[in-house]
C-alpha cells in the first residue's frame, strides 16, 4: 500500500470516510460470483465480466440491476435479482477477509480522529462484514443508501458521514475503490485515495490522494 503518497494522512486530515465492501473487506470477488449466480438464475443474456461489475460497485444492488436493464435492454427484476444475490453471499460471507493495509489505516486513524463508514450495501450487511474483519467497535457512524435520497455517484453519503462525525467535508480523506466512490467525493468537496483490488494489481494499493 503506497501510504507515502498519501503524505502522512493521520496529520493532513480531520477525518476518514472508508468505503467497506473492496476497500475495508477484500469482499470483492465474492460479490461477483454472487451477482454471476443471480444473473445466471434471473436468465440475463448478457456477461456480468469483472470490468462491468466495477462500474457498477458503489450502486445498491437494486439500482445496479435498474441500470444493467437500461444498458442491455433487459426486464429483470430488481428485488428477486438482489435477494438472490445477497442471499447467495451472506451463505459465503465467512470467507470475506480483510484488506489489511486499509485496516491498518482505519485502526489508527480510529485512535485520534472522527471515522466513518459510507457503504452502498444494507446497513446489516456493513455491520456483519466488520464485525467479520474485527472492526465493528471502530465505526459509531455508519452511512447506507437508506440513510439519503441519492446513492453513489452523488455526494449524500459522503456528506451526511462527515456531519454525522463533526468534521467539514473539506477535511475528509475518502478512501474507495470504485470510480462511483471517486466521483462521489469530489462532489462532495473531500480529498480522496483509491483502493485498487488485487486482481488488478498484485497487491491492494491505495493510489493517490486527491
Amino acid at each position: 500500500m503506497l501510504f507515502e503518497e498519501l503524505s502522512d494522512p493521520l496529520t493532513r486530515f480531520g477525518g476518514f470516510i472508508f468505503d467497506c465492501d473492496g476497500t475495508l473487506a477484500d469482499t470483492m470477488p465474492l460479490h461477483h460470483r454472487s451477482w454471476v449466480h443471480a444473473l445466471g438464475r434471473a436468465g440475463a443474456h448478457f456477461e456480468f465480466g469483472w470490468e462491468l461489475f466495477q462500474s457498477r460497485a458503489g450502486m445498491s444492488l437494486e439500482r445496479t440491476v435498474y441500470e444493467l436493464n437500461l444498458q442491455f435492454g433487459t426486464m429483470l427484476d430488481p428485488v428477486r435479482v438482489a435477494l438472490d444475490q445477497r442471499d447467495y453471499y451472506t451463505t459465503r460471507s465467512s470467507e470475506v477477509t480483510p484488506v489489511a493495509p486499509v485496516l491498518a489505516l482505519a485502526r489508527e486513524a480510529a485512535k485520534a480522529r472522527s471515522v466513518s463508514v459510507a457503504s452502498g450495501s444494507e446497513y446489516r450487511h456493513v455491520v456483519h462484514t466488520l464485525e467479520l474483519i474485527g472492526a465493528r467497535a471502530w465505526f459509531e457512524v455508519i452511512v447506507t443508501p437508506a440513510d439519503v435520497e441519492r446513492g453513489k455517484p452523488a455526494p449524500d453519503m459522503f456528506l451526511l458521514a462527515a456531519a454525522r462525525m463533526g468534521v467539514p467535508p473539506e477535511h475528509c480523506l475518502v478512501l474507495e475503490d470504485s470510480p462511483l466512490g471517486i466521483e462521489a467525493a469530489r462532489a462532495a468537496g473531500m480529498h480522496s485515495a483509491l483502493v485498487r483490488h488485487p486482481l488488478a494489481r498484485e497487491t491492494p494499493a491505495l493510489e493517490r490522494a486527491l
